[in-house]
């Protein structure tokens, strides 16, 4: 990387988010990290320097999110690119799930990335340029059994991105939205997946989906490196793309999502068209 940037990345203390803040700091670059538990972060990260800022955020809290842009921009005069990778999995039917858990799930993977977002706009707007990239999954473009909930918080980082990209396009702020498959994180152990705290018998293939998942924890495929060095990569285009796909198994799953909505569509065309008023 020639020239060093400032980077502001969420849910910092593991998975993607530690890997882009390690490969960051070791490229000289300034980074301001963040996470529920500052001392964790600072160990797992294990580097320290003028260059990296640790914070402690509550992301569900604007006024919190607002003060961690505030010292961002303090320390380094400027912000570059935003990640926002905190999130957390959520498995169960509708039916199961409580609406506490529910909202629980939408407050950080989708609400706490609207407050970085809209916190840090601000800044980009002035310097008429940013980068802002919002880690959805593979889940947000095509959703599995017993994963509604989640798959629903992941469709609305989708669907956020795209529009934001258009909205702040005449800043000079280019967005991309990352849609991961199974990658060899900690994402499957119980601190960044969650299941239904009371279950129903019946939802057996919900049951089964999540046990096969959970069974996989270690054995990805997905190299977490390789996807940050990739998601640095396209924060550092000139023009980056809307939609980044991370993983065989996520390119897999998004063309077999086309070809079926095609279909599907296809279908009843000739019904979606017959809408209009005649006469």
């Amino acid at each position: 990387m020639e020239n060093i940037r400032t980077w502001f990345i969420t849910g910092a203390s593991k998975g993607f988010g530690l890997s882009l803040v390690r490969q960051l700091l070791l490229a000289g670059q300034n980074v301001v990290a963040t996470s529920r538990d500052v001392n964790a972060l600072i160990n797992a990260v294990g580097l320290a320097g003028p260059n990296f800022l640790p914070l402690e955020v509550d992301l569900a809290n604007e006024d919190s999110v607002g003060c961690a842009m505030h010292k961002a921009n303090a320390a380094f005069k400027r912000i570059d690119v935003v990640i926002n990778n905190a999130g957390y999995g959520l498995g169960g039917s509708i039916e199961e799930l409580s609406d506490k858990e529910t909202r629980d799930c939408f407050e950080i993977n989708v609400f706490g990335t609207l407050n970085v977002i809209r916190t840090v706009m601000p800044y980009m707007r002035a310097q008429l340029s940013g980068r802002i990239i919002n880690i959805s999954s593979i889940a947000g473009i095509t959703a599995t059994t017993g994963w509604a909930v989640y798959a629903a918080t992941k469709f609305s980082v989708v669907g956020l991105s795209e529009v934001l990209a258009q909205d702040v396009a005449e800043f000079g702020v280019k967005v991309t939205v990352v849609a991961p498959g199974a990658f060899r994180t900690s994402f499957l152990d119980s601190g960044s997946i969650r299941t239904a705290q009371h279950t129903i018998p019946e939802y057996t293939a919900v049951h089964q989906t999540q046990q096969l998942m959970l069974e996989k924890g270690g054995a990805q495929d997905g190299d977490p490196e390789k996807a940050a060095s990739a998601i640095i990569d396209v924060a550092l285009m000139e023009n980056p793309p809307l939609y980044l796909l991370l993983g065989e198994d996520a390119y897999q799953r998004a063309m077999s999502k086309l070809e079926r909505l095609k279909s599907e569509y296809l279908l009843n065309e000739e019904l979606s068209k017959a809408m209009a008023y005649h006469g």
